[in-house]
């Protein structure tokens, strides 16, 4: 029996079960860390998919799973995160400076620039 995709796949603040993902990018609008990002994927519907590029800069705020029409990103349950001996960043300056450049960049993941 396969694992439920809601349970954390190791000590991962966020994660995404791509099965269910439609490649909205609504989720990396609201993520104010610049945690996600869009990758172009040709086997994607939509030519697109999301990626998780700055996983250690997640605050935990949830806005990305919240957001989500398709139930498809999970963000680690705070308490238990504590209790695994990890903890969520805290907001800074760099990590709100690269949000502003991947909206900027069409939602798309940084290392997609210039990509067509």
């Amino acid at each position: 029996m396969a694992a439920s995709p809601m349970v954390n796949p190791g000590d991962q603040p966020v994660w995404v079960n791509t099965d269910n993902c439609k490649a909205c990018d609504i989720c990396v609008s609201v993520c104010p860390s610049g945690v996600l990002g869009m990758r172009y994927e040709s086997t994607s519907t939509l030519g697109a998919m999301i990626s998780i590029d700055h996983p250690e800069a997640c605050i935990g705020c949830n806005e990305c799973e919240l957001t989500c029409p398709d139930f498809a990103i999970y963000v680690a349950d705070k308490q238990e995160f504590k209790a695994a001996g990890l903890s969520f960043a805290k907001l800074t300056d760099d990590a709100k400076a690269r949000q502003e450049k991947i909206v900027a960049n069409n939602y798309m993941s940084l290392s997609e620039q210039g990509v067509k």
